[in-house]
């Protein structure tokens, strides 16, 4: 849970050395809700069954994440949905297996585990998600370096 994790690290003060660590270049990384708390949020289902934007995530990158964006159909239009309202930033969403490089905060490589990966339209990829003339536009990112 999302929810939890950065709740504890705040708790805990996790959340100051994890933002210390990163200043100091140190690789951070993580799945589903480690991947969202890195970001200004995303949607959890921290809070039950029903999906619901948490919009207080470390903010180390200053985008929206989205998480299981294959595997979970009702996260996709959620994501948009909190674009498109404003309540997300510019945000980034990836399939399973896949995770997004960063350096700095600039996304440069799109990187996955899995046999399927590969520079094509199938296979799994990240996503941009923005607001571009009054609508909410997706942007396929495959495999490999982003650009």
């Amino acid at each position: 849970s999302v929810a939890n994790l950065l709740a504890l690290w705040r708790l805990h003060g996790v959340d100051a050395a994890m933002s210390e660590a990163w200043e100091r270049g140190v690789i951070l990384g993580g799945v589903s809700a480690g991947s969202i708390c890195w970001h200004t949020g995303g949607p959890t289902d921290s809070f039950g069954t029903d999906l619901v934007a948490v919009t207080n995530g470390l903010a180390l990158l200053p985008y929206g994440n989205g998480v299981h964006y294959d595997s979970e159909a009702q996260r996709r239009p959620l994501l948009h949905q909190l674009v498109g309202d404003g309540v997300l930033p510019l945000s980034y969403a990836t399939d399973d297996h896949v995770g997004i490089l960063y350096e700095g905060t600039e996304p440069v490589a799109v990187i996955a585990d899995t046999f399927a990966a590969g520079p094509s339209s199938e296979g799994p990829a990240a996503y941009r998600i923005e607001q571009a003339g009054g609508t909410v536009v997706e942007t396929r990112l495959p495999v490999g370096p982003i650009g």
